[in-house]
């Protein structure tokens, strides 16, 4: 076959999911708003997983639940051998607001994208992967599935989240994330204050340290913290005091430079006052985003086909996600489909609203057929996946 006729060939293949996945608008929808509508946190994902996996296993998919020990995580394989293209879908909800992210939209499109691209399958080889992956928002089940070598088979991997803006990258940054508490000696406040040690004060020193130290760290560094307990009574010495704290990072081999740096905050504030400090790490970290430009650039031809402008890339300030832990072990994207107006914020109730909206289901089967295209791009383009593996390996 030659060359034009090679890409006939793929343009009508990439035609043919799209319409595979117009076929099952109205079934992608209803995935989409019963996941919406039944919001769950993360590793209670219950009703959403037994949905997904039952559309997927109509269509022919063969599934392996509780992969990496995680109950509501999943593994569902159309086709054999290479390459194997997994699509990632995420379902938990956030406390109080619902899908205000929108995984909703990630999962119905995942699944509708994986469907879709069957057809491809079949034509042309290898398999299609839909990863159910759990409690992104709270947990990050994806850092787990990376370390139990669930991504060691996949030769690629994506995910579409939804969002005000179209964009190609997301600039996600590493984070580690810390609990801190000082324990002191209790007194009464104004009786005999000399005898208390104050908990308290340790905390207040340690984020004013925190604050001078601010401007001698890496350029969009961020390090942010809650005190979840300042004492019992105004009148008491506060003998304990606890905090939570985020240290984040573009650069995954600065986090524990940075780390250290803010550990000496707290030591130092211990020394100072004489509140004994207890510390600890959360043993999760999450990684900073690798995007695959070659593969970003077939994502981003496929969806402004369908009448998209897509932006190259996130205003700094994206925050943190376990996607990027899978992008450090393959070649990834985590492209972004406006489903609301720009002033809408994610996380808000607005954007929940979104979610559940035409424009968000728009969303939804422009994610699916951006997707399946790239899919088709991948393993119909000769050399395709070479050029995909190449960019990751000299990429750090």
């Amino acid at each position: 076959m030659d060359v034009s006729s090679a890409a006939e060939e793929i343009e009508e293949l990439k035609a043919e999911v799209g319409h595979r996945v117009d076929a099952q608008r109205q079934e992608l929808i209803q995935l989409s708003l019963k996941i919406h509508d039944n919001p769950e946190l993360g590793l209670q994902e219950k009703k959403a997983v037994s949905w997904l996996i039952s559309y997927l296993q109509r269509n022919g998919f063969q599934i392996k639940e509780h992969i990496a020990d995680l109950p509501t995580a999943f593994y569902a394989t159309y086709g054999r051998g290479k390459p194997a293209i997994a699509l990632l879908a995420e379902y938990d909800a956030l406390p109080g607001i619902g899908h205000a992210c929108g995984h909703n939209i990630i999962a119905a499109s995942a699944v509708g994208a994986a469907v879709a691209s069957k057809f491809a399958i079949d034509r042309l080889g290898g398999s299609i992967v839909v990863v159910g992956a759990p409690a992104e928002e709270n947990f990050g089940a994806k850092i787990d599935m990376v370390k139990a070598g669930i991504f060691d088979e996949i030769d690629v991997a994506m995910m579409t989240h939804p969002d005000v803006l179209n964009l190609l990258t997301i600039a996600a940054l590493a984070c580690a994330s810390v609990e801190v508490e000082f324990f002191g000696r209790p007194a009464h406040a104004a009786a005999q204050p000399y005898e208390g040690i104050n908990a308290l004060e340790a905390l207040i020193l340690s984020f004013n340290s925190i604050n001078s130290l601010r401007q001698h760290i890496k350029e969009k560094a961020r390090i942010h913290g809650i005190i979840t307990d300042g004492g019992d009574a105004p009148n008491i010495v506060p003998a304990h005091s606890a905090a939570e704290f985020l240290i984040r990072t573009m650069d995954n081999n600065y986090i524990d430079e940075l780390k250290e740096k803010v550990l000496n905050c707290f030591k130092g504030a211990s020394l100072a006052t004489g509140a004994r400090l207890e510390y600890k790490w959360d043993d999760k970290v999450y990684a900073s985003m690798k995007n695959n430009m070659v593969l970003a650039q077939l994502f981003k031809r496929n969806l402004e086909s369908l009448g998209r402008h897509v932006e190259l890339s996130t205003p700094f300030g994206f925050g943190s996600t376990d996607m990027g832990n899978v992008s450090q072990v393959v070649p990834s994207i985590h492209p972004m489909v406006a489903i609301a107006s720009r002033e809408v914020l994610i996380h808000s109730p607005e954007f929940a609203s979104a979610a559940a909206s035409e424009a968000g289901h728009e969303g939804l089967l422009d994610a699916a057929k951006s997707m399946s295209m790239t899919v088709v791009d991948i393993i119909g383009q000769s050399g395709m996946l070479d050029k995909i593996r190449q960019e990751f390996c000299n990429n750090g």
